[in-house]
């Protein structure tokens, strides 16, 4: 996900002190505790075609577009579980 220049110079200007956390629960001593390490899993490199418009649906967006559309593609397969 990008943001525009604008919206990222906004952020860095914030204060720490001015950010909600209300809606993030504290991270406990629990938590850590039962933390598991997770490696993400290997992707399979494949050759696949899609039609022009939906490749440039997705590259509008910029850099990581494959990544967007793997996504896109894994929470329909889980959907579908």
């Amino acid at each position: 996900m990008s943001i525009s220049p604008e919206r990222a110079r906004q952020l860095a200007a914030q204060k720490d002190s001015d950010i909600d956390y209300s809606d993030i629960p504290e991270l406990t001593d629990g938590f850590f505790r039962d933390a598991k390490v997770m490696q993400p899993q290997p992707k399979q490199q494949l050759t696949v075609r899609f039609d022009k418009e939906i490749v440039e649906w997705f590259r509008k967006d910029g850099k990581g577009y494959q990544s967007r559309m793997n996504a896109v593609l894994k929470a329909y397969v889980e959907s579908q579980r």
